[in-house]
């Protein structure tokens, strides 16, 4: 056999082979590329630390939040508190007899009535306005009922003791004497 016809038998088997090889190149899958996996990584890493990071400004939010509803509790339970000595110096004033003190002392007792509502005011308290108004239970607290003809039903006649807001919350309801209509052929004589 010459060199001719060893290629010529080469040939065919080449071709073969290169079919052969190229068939299993084309069933190997390739490699991972190393820097989509690094950049895979780091957009994982830079989303983890935009989630803390919002959660941080959340947490931070939250806390001041709560440090400000803790102070506005606060300061409702010692206004509360205080509201009982303005009751008392405002009964207290209007007990006193117009003769019993020197008009310098009654105007001593009045500026400081002056004093004590404004503070109140300055801390964001309010008076609840009741007289004629209706009957509201979120802002009201019915301590009697009268029959009467002179006031619609339902409509306040009388406060007991003042009631106020800090800001738009409730802090003590007023206490009142609420309008009942008559019942249909009652009359006062009968009672």
């Amino acid at each position: 056999m010459t060199s001719e016809d060893k290629q010529d038998d080469d040939a065919p088997a080449s071709s073969e082979g290169d079919e052969l090889l190229r068939q299993a190149l084309s069933e190997i899958e390739p490699l991972p590329d190393p820097m989509e996996d690094l950049e895979r990584e780091r957009d994982q890493f830079k989303a983890l630390a935009q989630r803390s990071q919002a959660d941080l400004v959340n947490y931070r939010r939250r806390v001041d939040e709560e440090r400000q509803e803790l102070q506005r509790n606060a300061n409702a339970n010692l206004l509360t508190k205080f509201l009982g000595v303005v009751d008392d110096f405002e009964r207290a004033i209007d007990m006193l007899p117009e003769d019993a003190a020197a008009a310098g002392w009654q105007e001593g007792l009045m500026l400081v009535k002056r004093n004590l509502d404004n503070l109140l005011g300055s801390e964001g308290v309010s008076k609840i306005e009741a007289t004629g108004k209706p009957f509201d239970p979120w802002e009201h607290e019915a301590v009697h009922y009268m029959e009467t003809e002179e006031a619609e039903d339902g409509a306040i006649i009388q406060v007991f003791r003042d009631g106020y807001r800090l800001h738009d919350k409730v802090l003590r309801a007023s206490q009142v004497i609420v309008a009942k209509a008559p019942e249909a052929g009652h009359t006062d004589s009968d009672a």
